[in-house]
């Protein structure tokens, strides 16, 4: 009986050290990096359990047509914070791409922000 319990938490706890080794590897490592303009249409933070900050950015190529959506997290709250001040105006969007990233409580996107810059009016 002894053996079945010690082998038993031997494989959980190495199925709990794999799990974690590959969450810190999806969020360590970014798939891509690059920036996305245009405006920043809806921020919140949301979720049932797991609260995370989740946006939408509006991507203008031309004027006349219809634009397309950039669905973004932010899991820096100073960041988050920052970028609240600034819903409704044009922002260029620094972010990286993490894929395979294993439970929503990290973020509902692949995307995440990293920094802004306000586009200036011209």
């Amino acid at each position: 009986m002894k053996k079945i319990t010690v082998g038993f938490l031997a494989v959980l706890v190495a199925l709990i050290a794999m799990f974690s080794l590959y969450t810190w590897i999806t969020l360590s490592w970014s798939y891509s990096t690059g920036e996305r303009a245009g405006l920043l249409q809806k921020f919140s933070k949301r979720g049932w359990l797991c609260k995370t900050w989740e946006g939408e950015h509006l991507l203008t190529t031309l004027p006349g047509v219809v634009p397309e959506k950039f669905l973004f997290t932010v899991r820096d709250d100073q960041l988050a914070s920052q970028l609240s001040a600034h819903a409704g105006q044009r922002l260029v969007l620094k972010y990286s791409q993490h894929k395979g990233v294993p439970s929503s409580c990290f973020g509902d996107t692949e995307y995440f922000v990293e920094s802004f810059e306000v586009l200036k009016n011209e």
